[in-house]
């Protein structure tokens, strides 16, 4: 039933022409976390502190999250050890599922398993996927609801400008 709520969300995300960042109207402290990735390591929000942060929260049930992953690769493999991370936070799946999925997408960067909704319910997501970038600081500045070619030169640059800009 909750899959059928975000459909709307889903269909106006699918577009590839919004390839843009939207500031959120008042920066906020990005919630912590600790979550497991689908191969069991742990990771903690705070460990990325002084990075720029892309959490993407998706589910593999999601065409436009499944159409974005592979942009996201692209992504990553461009801003590799330039302060850029990214991080896909799955809503609500088992590691059997999301490991499947990696065998269909080979993606790098973690893919993090928020099965009971915990974390995706601090954050103000209204549809998958819903991505928030969080500055240097730990601060929430930007989302992009739906999905986007993340390795686009326009949106890569945005993310090394947040990077950049002075503390």
């Amino acid at each position: 039933m909750s899959a059928l709520l975000f459909w709307p969300v889903l269909l106006s995300g699918a577009s590839p022409g919004a390839q843009s960042l939207s500031p959120v109207a008042q920066p906020f402290p990005a919630p912590e976390f600790r979550l497991k990735s689908e191969d069991g390591k742990e990771y903690r929000l705070g460990d990325f502190r002084g990075q720029v942060v892309v959490l993407n929260f998706w589910a593999t049930w999601c065409p436009p999250c499944r159409y974005e992953m592979p942009s996201m690769e692209r992504a990553r493999l461009k801003v590799e050890g330039q302060g850029i991370v990214i991080l896909a936070v799955n809503v609500g799946e088992d590691e059997t599922t999301v490991f499947a999925f990696t065998g269909r997408y080979r993606v790098k960067f973690p893919l993090l398993l928020d099965r009971d909704g915990s974390v995706i319910g601090q954050y103000p997501v209204i549809g998958l996927p819903t991505t928030f970038v969080i500055d240097p600081r730990g601060y929430v500045t930007h989302r992009a609801i739906g999905g986007r070619e993340w390795d686009d030169d326009g949106l890569l640059e945005q993310l090394r400008q947040l990077r950049d800009k002075k503390k």
